[in-house]
């Protein structure tokens, strides 16, 4: 039965989302896995604005504060039991504290 893992890297730092993602893409070029991505999602960009005077005196100035989320989208295509042994490599990759990894499967009829 053929299946389709789709797994999404969101994080702060975009060098260690890059790493994770060529690690997944070599373990699929050993294994002879077609792979589409790494897909580069749009970077949610948060922006708080802060005064800078605590207590409300003088000129209302503002600090501007921003933390970027980034993200990768990557898909592999799972047909024969090699490939699930790929998989699992992928699961057993050592992944940084900032990034945040969703893996989900559907299959294909």
């Amino acid at each position: 039965m053929a299946a389709v893992t789709v797994i999404k890297l969101t994080g702060e730092n975009h060098k260690d989302i890059d790493g994770v993602a060529t690690q997944i893409k070599t373990i699929c070029e050993s294994g002879g896995i077609t792979l589409r991505g790494p897909i580069p999602l749009p970077t949610r960009r948060l922006v708080v604005p802060v005064r800078k005077a605590p207590d409300g005196e003088g000129s209302e100035t503002y600090d501007h504060w921003e933390l970027r989320i980034h993200k990768r989208l990557l898909e592999m295509d799972l047909t024969t039991g090699k490939d699930e042994q790929a998989l699992r490599a992928v699961t057993k990759i050592p992944i940084p504290d900032t990034v945040s990894i969703e893996i989900s499967m559907r299959s294909i009829n």
